[in-house]
C-alpha cells in the first residue's frame, strides 16, 4: 500500500510535518530536574473544588523552579459555555494560583509553547496523524453508526471486550482506492489508531501518587481525529503534553484507566512519557447513609470555588487548607515553623492520599480564622473593602466613608502575641463590626442573666460618673475594679470562688455589663479599645440608651 499516498490523501492541506513543530518547541531551558506541570480545563462550566485542588496540586509541584501553565482543552465545543475560559481564568486567580504560561483570557495568551487552547492548534494534530498514517500506524475508518452498534451486538454474543479492534476494525487494512473513492462519495470517516496493543500484553508504570500499577495494554484502535477533523482528548493531551514539555501530569484518579491508552500513544509518537500522578477524589461525609461520596456539584454548594469567592475565605487560607488535604505532615510542619508559609514547605506528591482526602468545611474556617488573625490591619481592610465592593454595597459604604475609622476597628488587638480569631471569612466582617456603626448597630443587648436589673443600672450609672474617655489604658480597669469592689463586687473571680456567699459577683460581671451596654455583646475584643475607637460621646450615648431601656 501506498502509505505516503493515503497521508496526502486525507492531510492535503497540510504542509508542516512533526520536524517543523519539534523545531517551533524545542526542549525548555530550565534547571536540572525542573518540572513542567499543567492544569487543563474544558470550559463547560464553574471551576470545581476539586479542579481548584488539581491546579493546586500541579501549582505546587512545578514549584519555584518549574513552569505551571494552564491549557484549554477546547475540543469539545458541544459542552462549551459562555465565559467559560474566564471563569477558569478567574477562579484560579482568586485563590492565588497563577500560571507562568497560558490562557490569561479568552482571546489572550502568554508563554512561547502555544496556542495553549487546543480548539488553534488543530494543524499541529493533523501534521501528527498524517505522519503515522504514512508510518502505517493510523487509517482511516468509514464506519457508519448503524455498524458500529452490529459490531457492539456481536460483541456481546461473543462476550468480547466491546470497541473497535482487531477482526472488528472494518477499514483496518483500507486501500488508498477505496479510501479516495469514499471520500469523493462524500463518505464521513475519522481517523484511527493502529493499536500495537495485545490481548494479553500487561504495562507497568510507577504513579507518582499510588505507586506501582500493572494493568492491561491498551489493543483497541481508538480514534485520534473525529469526523470534523479535530482531536480527541486523548490524541490532543500527547501531542501538548510532549510540545509543551510537561514532565508531571497532575490529575484525578478517574483518568487511571486511560493511562494504557496514553503511554501507548506517546510509544507510537516516538515521545518519552511524562510521569503521571493520579489525584484521589476529595471526599465528604454523606449524612443520609453516614458513608463517603465524592463532593458533589448537583449536592454541595461547596464543591463551586465561586462559593468561597463569595463567602469572602481568602485565598492564602484556601491554600492552606488544600496543603492540609495534600500532605498530611503539612500541618505538623506548620507548627514547628509558625511563620512559614506554603512555599517553604516540601510538598511530595509521594505523600498525597491514595485513598482521597476527606472534605471539612469546618476545618477550613478555623485554618481561616488562623490565618486571618496573622494578617496586619492594612491588609485587612484592603482585601474586606475588595471584598464587599462586590458582594456588601452596604458594608462597602461604610468603610469607604471613613477608611482610617474603619482601620481602627481591624487593628484592635491586631499584632497581639495572641491575636484573636473572631473572623473567618469577610462575609463575617459586617456582624463583626456592627457596633462601631449606628446603621448596624440595632440596640439590642444580649444582657448576662446573672445580674439583675438593679444592680446593672447601679454599675452603669456610677461608670458614666467615673468615665474618662482620655483615661489611659492601665488606669482603665484598675478602676473598673475599684468601682466594682464599692458596688459589693469581688476584685477578682478567685476571690469571689473564694468566698459566693460575700459578694454579688466579681469584676469580670461588672466590666460584663459595661461591654454589652457599650456593644450588645457579652464577648468582644478589648473593650477599653473598643471605647477608645466609639469615642467618649458615643459611648456615653450608648450607656445612657441602655439606662433608659433596662428603666
Amino acid at each position: 500500500m501506498d502509505l505516503k499516498a493515503m497521508s496526502q490523501l486525507l492531510f492535503p492541506s497540510i504542509d508542516k510535518n512533526p520536524a517543523d513543530y519539534e523545531a517551533m518547541y524545542p526542549p525548555r531551558d530550565l534547571p536540572e530536574g525542573a518540572k513542567v506541570t499543567r492544569f487543563a480545563p474544558s470550559p463547560t462550566g464553574f471551576l470545581h473544588f476539586g479542579s481548584l485542588f488539581a491546579a493546586f496540586i500541579a501549582a505546587r509541584t512545578a514549584g519555584k523552579d518549574g513552569v505551571f501553565f494552564l491549557r484549554i482543552e477546547d475540543t469539545d465545543k458541544k459542552r462549551e459555555v459562555e465565559n467559560g475560559v474566564i471563569g477558569m481564568v478567574n477562579g484560579l486567580k482568586n485563590f492565588g494560583i497563577t500560571p507562568d504560561e497560558g490562557a490569561v483570557s479568552e482571546t489572550e495568551e502568554i508563554g512561547a509553547y502555544g496556542p495553549y487552547t487546543q480548539s488553534k492548534r488543530t494543524q499541529i494534530y493533523q501534521a501528527y496523524v498524517k505522519e503515522l498514517v504514512e508510518k502505517g500506524l493510523a487509517y482511516p475508518c468509514f464506519m457508519t453508526e448503524d455498524e458500529i452498534a452490529e459490531v457492539r451486538k456481536q460483541q456481546e454474543e461473543e462476550k468480547a471486550l466491546p470497541g473497535i479492534y482487531g477482526k472488528y476494525a472494518k477499514y483496518r487494512d483500507i486501500t488508498v482506492e477505496e479510501a479516495e473513492k469514499r471520500i469523493k462519495n462524500g463518505d464521513e470517516y475519522v481517523v484511527r489508531l493502529k493499536s500495537p496493543g495485545k490481548p494479553d500484553g500487561r504495562i507497568k508504570f510507577k504513579d507518582e501518587v499510588k505507586g506501582k500499577i500493572e494493568i492491561q495494554e491498551n489493543i483497541l484502535d481508538i480514534v485520534l481525529l473525529k469526523k470534523d477533523g479535530t482531536p480527541t482528548y486523548h490524541f490532543a493531551h500527547a501531542i501538548d503534553d510532549h510540545l509543551m514539555r510537561t514532565t508531571h501530569v497532575t490529575r484525578g484518579d478517574e483518568w487511571l484507566s486511560s493511562v494504557p491508552i496514553h503511554l501507548q500513544l506517546f510509544y507510537v509518537l516516538g515521545f518519552k512519557a511524562p510521569k503521571y500522578a493520579h489525584i484521589a477524589p476529595i471526599m465528604k461525609e454523606d449524612a443520609e447513609t453516614g458513608g463517603k461520596r465524592k463532593l458533589s456539584k448537583r449536592k454541595d454548594p461547596e464543591a463551586a470555588v465561586s462559593y468561597y469567592a463569595e463567602a469572602g475565605y481568602p485565598a492564602g487560607a484556601v491554600n492552606e487548607y488544600l496543603m492540609t488535604i495534600a500532605n498530611s505532615n503539612y500541618e505538623d510542619w506548620k507548627r514547628a515553623n509558625k511563620t512559614g508559609t506554603i512555599d517553604d514547605f516540601a510538598f511530595a506528591l509521594n505523600k498525597m492520599s491514595k485513598a482521597g482526602a476527606l472534605f471539612d468545611m469546618v476545618k477550613l474556617h478555623d485554618i481561616s480564622k488562623t490565618y486571618i488573625s496573622t494578617l496586619d490591619t492594612e491588609t485587612v481592610y484592603n482585601a474586606v473593602e475588595a471584598w464587599s465592593a462586590e458582594y456588601d454595597e452596604q458594608l462597602h459604604r461604610l468603610i469607604t466613608a471613613d477608611s482610617e475609622y474603619a482601620k481602627r476597628i481591624f487593628s484592635i488587638e491586631r499584632g497581639n502575641k495572641k491575636p484573636r480569631k473572631d473572623i473567618g471569612k469577610w462575609s463575617e466582617v459586617k456582624d463583626y463590626i456592627a457596633y462601631f456603626y449606628d446603621e448596624l448597630f440595632d440596640g439590642r443587648r444580649g444582657w448576662a442573666e446573672n445580674v439583675p436589673d438593679d444592680d446593672k443600672l447601679a454599675i452603669l450609672e456610677r461608670y458614666l460618673e467615673i468615665y474618662d474617655p482620655d483615661g489611659a489604658a492601665e488606669d482603665w480597669f484598675p478602676q473598673v475594679k475599684e468601682m466594682a469592689v464599692e458596688l459589693g463586687y469581688a476584685a477578682t473571680p478567685k476571690e469571689y470562688k473564694q468566698n459566693p456567699e460575700g459578694f454579688k459577683g466579681h469584676v469580670g460581671d461588672v466590666s460584663g455589663v459595661i461591654r454589652t451596654a457599650v456593644t450588645g455583646r457579652l464577648n468582644t475584643p478589648d473593650l477599653y479599645e473598643i471605647m477608645q475607637t466609639l469615642g467618649g460621646e458615643k459611648v456615653k450615648e450608648r450607656i445612657t440608651d441602655a439606662i433608659n431601656s433596662i428603666k
